[in-house]
């Protein structure tokens, strides 16, 4: 069995995924890189097929249909045969030293009891232009270089989150969890987190900046301009995630550090669906923006009101064009949470 199974989805992605792949194949054989091939119609079929080929003990190539990158993940945890499951988007890579880290740490866990769910570390925002990266740490709410649970977390503060880049699940965990992201649909990197959440007992966190999360091109999903257009794919995920649990259900969520951290979850995704919606300007959206809400009220009325009354809730839901506008203040904090190019 490979200790680690990395699935990257790709569609159309020959100008930027060998850099992927080769940051990856520096963990050697105990990696299995997994190249899902989503239907492209450029030359990504054949770039995975020659990886393949040349690294046969450490890269398979999937191709398929296209289903989005959710159904390319569910291909490339179909495929897994490592302890460990990650997801490395094709435009981003890894940082090769941490890297090394993370395969120590795996291997050093791999063979202790209790099995650790969750490995988490740091990623770093690749913004185009930017000369700060900006790194998304979690020391401060973490213990360190030790296997803990959800009651030794330190509160995780807002703008703090657990994201894809950050996680490296354990792969059967994901399988008996029942995780199965939609299709031709785009934000399920946040189903991918948040639906495995309450089955993690076991995490433990490595202070390295491994994943390198590419921000930069025009096409990209968290281009504000194509979030726009996608606000219903968006609209969806939030959905799914207020129907997955209904977090002021103790019995569903018993722990109460989780229960807050995922209230505080879903609230920066229900904040970046109003955002979008706002920032489009048009009727028709902002109708779907109090629409959700209201489907959120349906769900769980608590958490509704909790959020609803919070703070980032109250400038989503300021009445008219003042209040609008007061409401793009927490675009910004939105704009921390997806990176907006």
């Amino acid at each position: 069995m490979k200790l680690l199974s990395v699935a990257i989805p790709c569609y159309n992605s020959e100008a930027y995924m060998r850099n992927c792949i080769h940051s990856l194949l520096a963990g050697g054989e105990e990696v299995e890189i997994i190249i899902v091939d989503d239907g492209s119609r450029d030359g990504t079929a054949a770039i995975a097929d020659e990886y393949a080929e040349k690294y046969p003990t450490i890269v398979k190539a999937v191709h398929q249909e296209n289903g989005g990158h959710g159904e390319a993940v569910n291909a490339g945890l179909r495929n897994a045969t490592g302890l460990y499951f990650k997801v490395v988007d094709s435009d981003d890579w890894v940082s090769i030293s941490a890297y090394k880290e993370i395969l120590k740490t795996l291997e050093k866990l791999a063979g202790a009891k209790p099995m650790v769910d969750m490995l988490i570390s740091n990623f770093v925002y690749e913004k185009e232009g930017a000369k700060h990266k900006k790194v998304m740490s979690y020391r401060s709410a973490f213990p360190q270089d030790q296997v803990f649970t959800w009651d030794d977390v330190k509160f995780l503060h807002k703008g703090q989150y657990i994201l894809m880049h950050s996680v490296i699940y354990r792969t059967k965990l994901l399988r008996e969890c029942g995780l199965d992201l939609p299709k031709h649909t785009f934000y399920v990197d946040n189903i991918f987190v948040y639906h495995p959440l309450p089955h993690v007992k076991y995490l433990y966190y490595l202070d390295v900046n491994f994943y390198r999360y590419f921000i930069g091109r025009s096409d990209q999903s968290v281009n504000e301009s194509v979030m726009i257009g996608r606000i219903d794919q968006q609209l969806k995920v939030n959905r799914i995630m207020i129907d997955d649990y209904k977090l002021s259900d103790v019995r569903q969520i018993p722990n109460r550090k989780l229960r807050h951290y995922m209230k505080n979850y879903l609230e920066i995704i229900m904040v970046v669906s109003s955002i979008i919606a706002i920032r489009s300007g048009t009727k028709e959206n902002l109708e779907k923006k109090y629409e959700l809400w209201k489907y959120l009220k349906k769900k769980d009325p608590k958490t509704y009101y909790e959020l609803k009354w919070g703070v980032l809730g109250r400038t989503m839901n300021l009445p008219g064009r003042t209040g609008r506008k007061i409401s793009e203040v927490a675009y910004k904090i939105a704009n921390k949470f997806v990176g907006f190019n």
